[in-house]
């Protein structure tokens, strides 16, 4: 946490320059409530090794312990719940790996330090199967993926619709997530579908998925795909 500079050539090639742990709490106590709720989302879209995702998942585990440290079950859903509401993109593969390791272990560590040998290995490939796709080795500038066959970076959405051991995935284009200022100018579409207004009175709208998953329990996760 305390180093923020890997190497010169790292600054030069990509401006890569690490938030030091005091900016990051100073930051996120502006938002203090907002990171202490376990299923707020949050995205970093330049990651690094997670300075700010980690720091993050700490409140909320802070939170969770609390709450739900004698129910191993409302745990474990809200464990996933927490991990599951962080993403991050950042365009040095070692920089993601980096951050998925170390959102992980912290994660198990208070699930493990809690639960000791009750705690299941499921819960741990769950975790590892969602840092993997939240998680990803892309430019947010050109908001592709980066590697031998770029792609358009692709978010899923996961949420406990019904309040029980229930998980639902859909899978998001993330340029359709951002808005749009070219939209503005348009004509309205006679068959779109209708703006929506948010509780601040700000204007809304749907993204299209582009695919749903079908409820699943939460400790099976990625269990019908071949990964």
């Amino acid at each position: 946490m305390k180093e923020q500079v890997k190497s010169k050539q790292r600054v030069a090639d990509h401006g890569e320059v690490f938030t030091s742990e005091r900016e990051v709490n100073a930051m996120l106590d502006l938002v203090k409530q907002e990171t202490e709720r376990i299923d707020s989302r949050f995205l970093e879209p330049a990651c690094g090794t997670g300075n700010f995702l980690t720091e993050i998942l700490r409140r909320k585990l802070q939170v969770m312990e609390k709450k739900y440290r004698r129910s191993q079950l409302d745990f474990e859903r809200n464990l996933v719940s927490a991990i599951s509401s962080i993403y991050g993109i950042d365009i040095l593969e070692d920089n993601v790996i980096a951050c998925c390791q170390r959102l992980f272990e912290i994660a198990d560590e208070r699930y493990t330090a809690i639960f000791k040998k009750k705690a299941k290995d499921d819960v741990r490939t769950v975790l590892r199967f969602i840092l993997s796709k939240n998680i990803i080795w892309g430019d947010a500038l050109d908001l592709k993926t980066v590697g031998a066959e770029p792609h358009q970076i692709i978010f899923s959405e996961w949420s406990f619709p019904l309040h029980n051991s229930l998980i639902k995935r859909r899978d998001f284009v993330f340029a359709e997530l951002l808005p749009d200022e070219s939209k503005k100018t348009r004509q309205p579409d006679l068959f779109s579908k209708p703006e929506l207004v948010s509780d601040l009175g700000e204007k809304v709208f749907l993204p299209t998925e582009t695919h749903s998953y079908p409820l699943v329990h939460f400790l099976k996760i990625g269990e019908e795909l071949v990964e």
